[in-house]
């Protein structure tokens, strides 16, 4: 679903509200965004800006869920679909997003939002970036710009933050000079998620958006690239070999991603629909942790899928949404514990941490996880540790050495029920936690002289 019918749609819900006060995209924006809990919100009256500016899209599963025209419980059999049957997308000859053409002089300043004092600067932060590999094909994911002002005769030019060895900064390495890019701003709700996800090289994300709901794509105007025809502002530029500072600035783990040296994003022009719609998106808060946390669910799903049965797959809010997962499986065999462990950190190459517990467990229930592990797990039986393995750059407790991948060590604990219990394999049901049955509500009122 496009930005604006998602927009209509949660209006009529009562999702949305408006704000016409007059607001500062220099930090004073960020605070408010924070102080209303992320809701999803209109913002009308922003310094410098002549059209409006959204933020909240993706901070609830039910947000999210109503754009895919799902129930929530389904989000993550959708986006497995997706993944497993991705579907090219259809080309359009015009579109939305190229409703206006300007150079990057000719508009407004863009209310790219200043998030924190000692930021490195101010930050677009929900572009979706499409560029091409040589080899692999097309790629969309997410990138951080840091505004760095005009260069090199150019009056819009960020640092894009390319994290060492995923697509675009394969691609990048790649090209035997600039590489084109073109970054989508307000895109549809489908793109906004597939871009998150993780699938194998050479998978389309924009193919998976399109399994999703149906996303159409336009001919970039002056690049060689397909862009989500819905899109509310595409900025089409190149990232050059040339590099500058990007950083610092707070991270999916809510710590302060240091100073790195990264590849200048060029503006050429930029395409927008009338009356664009900016997007926000907080960095570190809840709509950034389900936004790159939640589409890593299928991945995981899906590898784990692979050696046992998988029921659910949670990443947890503690873990940053992208550190820390738990894994829920029907198990069958002895080994279908430690199996996904294996096959959950392959689903995942960030992830840090994993518990593995029965279908009898919660996985949404920290409590219950914890009683898990409590009552299944035994440390010299059920407990793997992977030594130096691929890390996250958004762990700050990992190896970090300039353009190479970080380094951790990895742990998973199966907090599944033992297998060889002195009466053979156990189920789950002689394990569970006991419940008391629900008081007869008269009584309870009758032995409290609560009023019914």
């Amino acid at each position: 679903m496009e930005l604006r019918r998602f927009l209509a749609a949660a209006r009529e819900r009562g999702w949305l509200q408006r704000i016409d006060a007059r607001v500062n995209p220099r930090y004073e924006l960020a605070r408010l965004i924070h102080t209303l809990n992320e809701q999803l919100t209109f913002y009308a009256n922003v310094e410098g800006w002549s059209s409006g500016l959204v933020a909240g899209i993706c901070s609830r599963r039910e947000h999210l869920a109503l754009a895919l025209g799902v129930p929530p419980d389904d989000l993550l059999l959708s986006l497995v679909q997706a993944l497993r049957q991705p579907q090219p997308p259809q080309i359009v000859a015009t579109a939305p997003c190229q409703e206006c053409i300007r150079d990057p002089d000719d508009l407004p300043q863009l209310p790219i939002l200043t998030h924190l004092p000692g930021d490195g600067g101010p930050y677009i932060t929900s572009g979706v970036a499409i560029i091409r590999d040589p080899v692999l094909g097309r790629n969309a994911a997410y990138h951080r710009l840091m505004q760095v002002g005009a260069c090199a005769g150019h009056s819009l030019v960020f640092t894009a933050r390319l994290v060492e060895g995923r697509g675009t900064h394969t691609a990048w390495s790649r090209a035997p000079g600039p590489l084109p890019m073109a970054v989508c701003i307000g895109a549809p709700l489908s793109v906004q998620l597939a871009a998150a996800m993780s699938p194998p090289p050479g998978v389309d994300e924009l193919a998976i958006a399109n399994a999703l709901v149906p996303t159409p794509l336009v001919r970039a105007v002056g690049l060689d690239l397909h862009v989500p025809a819905e899109s509310e502002i595409v900025l089409e530029g190149y990232l050059t070999k040339d590099l500058g500072a990007e950083g610092p600035f707070l991270d999916l783990t809510r710590t302060r991603d240091f100073v790195r040296q990264q590849p200048f994003f060029v503006v050429d022009r930029i395409t927008h629909r009338h009356d664009p719609i900016y997007q926000a998106l907080l960095p570190g808060e809840r709509e950034h942790r389900l936004l790159m946390g939640m589409p890593r669910e299928p991945t995981i799903y899906a590898a784990v899928n692979n050696v046992c049965t998988c029921r659910n797959v949670h990443i947890t809010p503690g873990g940053g949404c992208w550190l820390h997962a738990v894994v829920q499986i029907e198990k069958r065999t002895p080994l279908d514990g430690q199996a996904a462990i294996q096959a959950a950190f392959q689903g995942h190459a960030s992830l840090k941490h994993v518990v593995v517990v029965d279908h009898d467990v919660d996985l949404y229930n920290a409590q219950a996880v914890e009683w898990a592990i409590a009552t299944r797990f035994q440390a010299d039986r059920d407990l793997v540790v992977l030594h130096d393995q691929p890390s996250s750059s958004l762990d700050p407790s990992a190896l970090h050495l300039p353009g190479q991948k970080a380094r951790t060590a990895k742990l998973g604990l199966d907090a599944t029920i033992h297998w060889d219990s002195p009466t053979g394999p156990a189920h789950p049901s002689d394990w569970q936690a006991l419940e008391y049955e629900p008081l007869d509500p008269a009584l309870y009122f009758q032995c409290t002289g609560e009023s019914s």
